[in-house]
């Protein structure tokens, strides 16, 4: 699985990457197209700030629990707006990769 999107963040003197696998894609595009067909600006306003959050992630990670789904203390969940967002934080690579994105 590899990743198809990246950000870079700065953190410290440090860039911290932030990747997306294909899953995460896939099931956001499935997410962003229903949503759209009801509301488009409601939509955008979804994803703006859907990226603002993926974006601050590294500076919040420890405010998020240990991911329900997983059970490994580096995989955390993000909840935003009745979505949850899996995330594996790989302290070897400062690395964040958002694994999907799932209807709590």
């Amino acid at each position: 699985m590899l990743p198809r999107d990246e950000c870079m963040v700065k953190r410290k003197r440090a860039i911290v990457n932030i990747l997306c696998t294909d899953l995460f894609q896939t099931q956001l595009q499935e997410i962003l197209s229903t949503f759209v067909e009801e509301d488009y600006a409601a939509t955008k306003n979804f994803k703006m700030y859907l990226d603002t959050i993926i974006i601050n992630a590294p500076t919040k990670a420890k405010k998020f629990k240990k991911s329900i789904y997983f059970d490994d203390e580096n995989i955390k969940d993000i909840t935003h707006q009745g979505f949850i967002i899996p995330f594996y934080f790989d302290k070897e690579n400062d690395c964040y990769l958002m694994l999907g994105i799932i209807q709590a």
